[in-house]
């Protein structure tokens, strides 16, 4: 997950830095350091998995956009 995938998963579920702590049981200080591309692997896997479990899908180069990005699903239309 890169850093503009974050903010764009973010974006497309209209979450915050401090609501996502909420779900991830994370600091927002944390959040903020992945929103610049810093931060553990695991807590980047950890707010992966979050995001995913909202319907987020990270997509690849080459995944129907150009480059990286994100598609929401069926569980994010709830």
């Amino acid at each position: 997950m890169t850093p503009e995938q974050f903010r764009m998963a973010k974006a497309a579920l209209g979450v915050s830095n401090p609501e996502l702590a909420e779900l991830t049981g994370l600091h927002r200080n944390t959040l903020n350091k992945l929103d610049k591309g810093e931060g553990k692997v695991s807590t980047v896997q950890l707010v992966r998995l979050t995001l995913e479990a909202k319907g987020i899908q990270f997509l690849e180069g080459g995944q129907v956009a150009a480059g990286p990005g994100v598609a929401i699903g069926e569980r994010g239309a709830e």
